[in-house]
């Protein structure tokens, strides 16, 4: 549990997270939270350039970047983001983040659509019988002093059902715990 909610506050995980209706039948996933020492004007400049093949993702990079080092820098090619834009995952581009919803400098949705070889699939289609459908978001609150709350949550459905909890259990929430705390502590 301690995982699920990792800096997170009791309100933070209590409240609605934006972005529920992204994925149909999906249940929301860990809510972590880190403040930090900027306004959100600096922190959101890191989060859109994230993917594989641009800034990196600011974790481990030998285990989620495949051996590349994530930029010390903001690149302005890389600012400029719209719904539908991908995040790719992959370095041979065959799995990616696709921006589901974005507010500048207050929230981006990012959703990844996959059935259970890998393969994705158009979410907007008939979903394959087996598949994972997920949302990774980035809320960013505003707090005194010129500081972020950065609030990341999101929503996920897997098919078949009863496969959710135990692979919640075994190996999305703890891998996302161990490369989630490492991004928040190389953002900040």
């Amino acid at each position: 549990p301690r995982m699920l909610r990792w800096g997170a506050t009791e309100d933070e995980v209590a409240a609605v997270f934006p972005g529920v209706e992204i994925v149909p039948g999906g249940t929301r996933s860990a809510t972590m939270a880190t403040t930090i020492d900027a306004p959100p004007s600096h922190v959101w400049p890191w989060l859109v350039q994230m993917g594989t093949d641009r800034g990196g993702w600011y974790s481990w990079d030998r285990l989620d970047n495949f051996g590349r080092v994530s930029t010390d820098v903001i690149h302005p090619e890389w600012q400029s983001i719209s719904v539908g834009d991908r995040f790719i995952a992959k370095p041979d581009e065959s799995q990616w983040w696709e921006v589901a919803a974005v507010e500048p400098e207050r929230f981006l949705s990012l959703r990844m659509s996959l059935d259970l070889a890998g393969r994705p699939f158009d979410p907007r289609g008939e979903r394959p019988e087996a598949f994972t459908d997920s949302t990774w978001g980035f809320l960013l609150q505003p707090e005194d002093g010129d500081r972020t709350r950065l609030i990341v949550s999101g929503y996920w459905a897997l098919r078949p059902a009863w496969l959710q909890p135990i692979m919640s259990w075994l190996v999305i929430e703890p891998s996302h715990w161990v490369m989630q705390t490492k991004q928040f502590a190389e953002i900040k």
